[in-house]
């Protein structure tokens, strides 16, 4: 073999090798990357902690290093969830920590120090109602801290409606209260103490 072509080959084979390397630490790049992109990709709560979780609510139940017994899945009517191992599981009534605790507890009868964590992604069980002169009457998410202002915003108005007549229905203690809301007064930042945060079950009506 000429010295020409001992040098191609020693430089072809230094090729070969560098590649390898380079395709071997982009691997390795990228497995460091996933349990990070993993974290990040991780639901956020939209619940506060002493949120009672009801049916329709959407719910995240993870369980440490068990990717299998991870599931996002809704709240049935009947206030129960349905999980691998488990089967039904009562939710409604419970808060995401309560909930997660009992997860835990029936999990104990399958592994050791099993790790729960529950988190409410959607609302859904927690209702207001607009009727009246609106344009879409009936049911209403209740978001977290959600207004007057803001439900009236959603529901909005025919040419007939009375703005300066609508009332709030809500039933506190076995007793219903009609609270007024001057809406004309409102969005001119008058009577802002009328701009109530509404509670589930309330009832907007727009005469």
């Amino acid at each position: 073999m000429t010295r020409q072509l001992k040098f191609g080959v020693l430089l072809l084979v230094g090729f070969v090798a560098s590649a390898a390397v380079a395709q071997a630490n982009a691997k390795t790049s990228d497995e460091a990357k996933a349990p990070a992109d993993k974290v990040q990709s991780e639901p956020t709560s939209v619940a506060g902690p002493d949120y009672k979780i009801g049916p329709d609510d959407m719910l995240h139940v993870s369980v440490w290093k068990e990717p299998d017994l991870t599931e996002t899945l809704p709240v049935r009517p009947d206030g129960k969830i349905s999980l691998p191992l488990l089967n039904d599981v009562q939710a409604a009534g419970l808060t995401p920590s309560q909930l997660a605790d009992s997860i835990s507890t029936k999990l104990k009868k399958y592994m050791s120090d099993p790790r729960v964590t529950v988190i409410v992604t959607a609302m859904n069980s927690q209702k207001i109602y607009v009727l009246g002169e609106v344009s879409h009457t009936g049911t209403m998410v209740l978001q977290p801290n959600m207004t007057v202002l803001q439900a009236l915003a959603s529901a909005g108005f025919t040419q007939f409606a009375n703005t300066k007549g609508i009332y709030v229905l809500r039933t506190e203690n076995g007793k219903q209260q009609k609270i007024p809301v001057n809406y004309r007064a409102l969005v001119k930042g008058a009577s802002i103490d009328q701009n109530l945060i509404l509670k589930p079950g309330d009832t907007i009506v727009v005469p």
